[in-house]
């Protein structure tokens, strides 16, 4: 495996951190703040530095590259296996009629089952209903299939998000990759570090991924009551305070950031589902939580692993970087302790990250982990 990495900032060209090595066809990952993807002549630059490049953009609160983490800028990580391939798709929520389920499904029947080890997906954030994409995705993809990857950021702006597969990132894409050949070795984990507090409460009207009441009161009434204050700075403010959500099919409790609210319905809008009947409780977290979740996080991916991991795609959403602030290496740094400093690690700070629970197959949509995809081939 050949991995080429270069960050950019505003007003600047690329600037290689790694030893510029020629690549064939490599996959090449260019996270980035929006506003920087939105730049005129982007592609054209990352298209001049890999003619024969699939070049996958995704916008990001935040962007991780080796041992760093930036902002406003645009990181870059191109790779080419040595024995295994890759094959890249793409779908709008626009052509589905936001039918995130029907997308993904019909983005899943694009891929071979036949020697399909694990597939990374790279969402919309700010329009796609993770737990569905998901539910869609999983709806023909066979046990053996890894599934991980996360929902694009805006930094805490929650405007727009963007991502596309050869061309300049828009709105609504979802990219997934599929990583086919006995070569791979793909894991995944994720881990949060966030504790429940406050009393136990019962989602009594809720549809797909929005929450409209608590214990029957209008929920979004019953979250500034909690939030006091800091109710003036929503959405924002919610990402220091998510949900924890027991469904009674499920007794992991997943957690959940809202995303927006809906002041209109006295509703908040979330990442992901949250099923009536559901056991919901507050959130809070500190710096050493969230810097000893990211190490678990890390330690669970390596777990199972024969080989050392080559690459290490790290997915961590936008609440844990607002909890750390000029703390938010530090997680980073704890990845990097486990993995070994000999794997290359790019990444972004997300609105949802995808990775199954520890031992279980099937996807979960989570925030608030840490989540990270380990490869080597």
């Amino acid at each position: 495996m050949k991995i080429l990495q270069a960050i950019k900032v505003k007003g600047a060209a690329f600037r290689f951190i790694t030893d510029q090595l020629k690549l064939n066809n490599p996959l090449v990952f260019v996270f980035g703040n929006r506003y920087a993807l939105e730049e005129n002549g982007l592609f054209e630059e990352v298209r001049k530095l890999f003619p024969n490049g699939h070049v996958v953009f995704g916008s990001t609160s935040g962007e991780i590259l080796d041992e760093s983490v930036y902002e406003n800028s645009v990181a870059l990580t191109a790779v080419e296996f040595e024995k295994g391939t890759f094959l890249i798709k793409r779908k709008n929520v626009k052509d589905f009629n936001n039918d995130d389920a029907k997308l993904g499904e019909s983005l899943m029947n694009e891929f071979p089952i036949d020697n399909l080890r694990h597939l990374f997906v790279l969402s919309d954030g700010s329009s796609v209903n993770g737990s569905s994409l998901i539910k869609g995705i999983e709806l023909d993809k066979i046990k053996s299939t890894g599934l991980s990857g996360g929902l694009c950021g805006d930094d805490a702006r929650f405007e727009k998000t963007l991502s596309s597969y050869n061309e300049s990132p828009k709105v609504g894409e979802i990219v997934a990759i599929g990583f086919y050949g006995s070569s791979f070795e793909i894991t995944s984990a994720s881990y949060g570090g966030w504790t429940s507090f406050g009393p136990e409460r019962l989602i009594t009207k809720s549809k797909d991924n929005i929450l409209y009441e608590i214990d029957g009161k209008p929920a979004l009434d019953l979250y500034k009551n909690y939030l006091g204050e800091k109710a003036l700075d929503l959405p924002k403010s919610a990402l220091l305070y998510p949900l924890s959500i027991r469904t009674p099919e499920d007794n992991n409790a997943i957690v959940r950031t809202i995303l927006n609210i809906d002041e209109t319905e006295n509703a908040m809008i979330l990442a992901g589902d949250v099923p009536e009947g559901s056991r919901v409780q507050l959130m809070m977290s500190t710096v050493d939580d969230i810097a000893r979740g990211a190490h678990l996080a890390a330690e669970l991916a390596m777990k199972d692993r024969t080989n050392a991991p080559e690459l290490a795609l790290l997915i961590s959403c936008i609440g844990r970087k607002l909890v750390m602030d000029q703390r938010t290496e530090e997680e980073v740094e704890e990845v990097i302790s486990v993995i070994g400093t000999e794997t290359k690690v790019s990444g972004f700070y997300s609105y949802g990250e995808m990775a199954p629970f520890t031992g279980q197959k099937t996807c979960k949509l989570h925030n608030q982990t840490m989540t990270l995809t380990l490869f080597s081939e």
